[in-house]
């Protein structure tokens, strides 16, 4: 069973957990790069009033690629950064340069397939790394999924380049992406320790600086859909009906007042105020996860529902087990109301595939008072100790195995055209011994072996 913590131990690792100032302030990320893949404008300006470049730009350092454009009312969509996208046949390198280092960076990857003259992007599978982290492997695009798909991770940056490299795989031979955002995250954001939750323990661990995160679900508990433009990072947070274990017996709160952040407390980068004035009373959220991975559960609170300290006394529970016990709001926020704070629980993918949070009454619940309250909840998949987000496997493993695996099919073709080259010389030589012995060319490259392929032409 869950160990019972007790009232100032309560209070000492929730506030460990809030290790930075907060900024009351807009946050100036100190890198931001905002890349529309594909597209000829300098320029592009998306719906959320967001300036995106082209990618011709210099952060795209490979030329074995094709620019594609959107040529149909197929798959139409209102935003311009998914008319255009870069395909690419060969392992396709953005690099970025870092002047924030030592922080972790967020990295949101597009992908929304278009119709084009080229490709049919749903047949595209690749892999995604960066800076040793493998995101996605053999990844590909569905025709049934919710577009556009965007993949968001956050990983510890200490480098002066970020690079992602798109990876094809050999049976479908391309990809695509259609934007790539690069951000460096307020060092808030991520916190060095959390609460390990599990049947047998309830203690505090430390070393998540070194992780990287993926993004798997952002919830607005009994709120709104909250949109990239409301959020001072960017972030989508969608409405929390679809998770909701049971509805029976839950109210939804909504709080017209303001939101008091606090220095040491939950800023508006960790959470936007349309987070955290709603939220909903004692219920069960469950979310769906992938096996064999640890997940990090963000709790956010904010007691929007009291008149008065002290009046609010409940438990938080993670996948059934006892997470803390008697929280009382109050004293974390120093006696003030409708001021947020957030609280790390990591967990084990559990066996079930499922990754439950609830909140509910404890045994000192007042009378007719609001018995619990939680106003939104992030689940990130932690990587695996091959620094991966996707399988038993790392980064160097498949870069080293896409190289093997083409290098088998060149080596032949150069010595093919090496041959023909050494004949066609000599042959000439015979033909007119007046002509003086030419170097053979040694720089034979792989797009003109492949004149063939649509998506051997250069960066367009």
């Amino acid at each position: 069973m869950a160990t019972t913590k007790s009232f100032s131990s309560l209070c000492i690792s929730l506030l460990g957990l809030l290790y930075l100032l907060s900024a009351a302030s807009a946050f100036t990320p100190i890198d931001h790069y905002l890349i529309n893949c594909g597209s000829r404008a300098a320029e592009t300006l998306d719906p959320d009033h967001r300036v995106f470049t082209g990618d011709d730009s210099g952060f795209l350092t490979s030329d074995r690629t094709i620019r594609l454009e959107s040529s149909g009312s197929l798959f139409a969509t209102s935003s311009p950064l998914y008319r255009t996208a870069r395909a690419f046949n060969h392992p396709a390198h953005y690099a970025f340069p870092i002047r924030d280092r030592g922080t972790h960076h967020l990295v949101r990857l597009h992908f929304h397939p278009l119709e084009n003259d080229y490709v049919n992007l749903f047949e595209a599978e690749f892999h995604v790394v960066a800076n040793g982290f493998l995101l996605l492997r053999n990844f590909r695009v569905a025709e049934n999924d919710n577009f556009p798909v965007i993949k968001e991770f956050v990983i510890p940056t200490d480098s002066e380049v970020l690079e992602i490299t798109l990876m094809p795989l050999e049976k479908s031979k391309f990809g695509f992406v259609n934007a790539i955002e690069v951000i460096s995250a307020p060092r808030d954001l991520i916190a060095d320790v959390a609460q390990l939750v599990d049947f047998e323990k309830n203690e505090r661990i430390y070393g998540l600086l070194k992780n990287g995160f993926e993004t798997v679900y952002r919830v607005n508990v009994g709120g709104f859909k909250v949109t990239p433009f409301n959020d001072s990072l960017w972030r989508t947070w969608l409405t929390d009906d679809e998770y909701l274990a049971s509805s029976d017996g839950s109210q939804q709160i909504h709080f017209g007042g303001r939101i008091n952040y606090q220095m040491g407390g939950a800023s508006r980068e960790v959470g936007p105020d349309n987070v955290y004035n709603t939220a909903r009373m004692n219920i069960t959220w469950s979310f769906e996860v992938e096996k064999d991975y640890k997940y990090m559960a963000r709790m956010h609170f904010c007691d929007i529902a009291s008149v008065a300290n002290h009046m609010l006394y409940f438990n938080v529970y993670v996948n059934g087990n006892l997470a803390y016990y008697n929280l009382d709001l109050s004293d974390i926020t120093n006696g003030r109301l409708a001021s947020p704070f957030y609280a790390d629980f990591v967990v084990n993918g559990e066996s079930s595939g499922n990754l439950v949070v609830s909140v509910g009454p404890s045994n000192v619940s007042l009378p007719r008072a609001v018995d619990a309250i939680l106003n939104g909840i992030e689940i990130w998949k932690l990587n695996n100790t091959m620094g991966s987000f996707d399988g038993e496997v790392c980064a160097g493993y498949l870069w080293t195995n896409w190289r093997k695996g083409h290098t088998g099919v060149l080596l032949p073709l150069v010595a093919a055209i090496f041959l023909l080259l050494s004949a066609s010389v000599f042959i000439q030589r015979k033909r007119n011994s007046s002509v003086a012995w030419s170097r053979l060319p040694v720089d034979v490259s792989e797009a003109n072996l492949k004149s063939g392929n649509q998506l051997s032409s250069v960066k367009a």
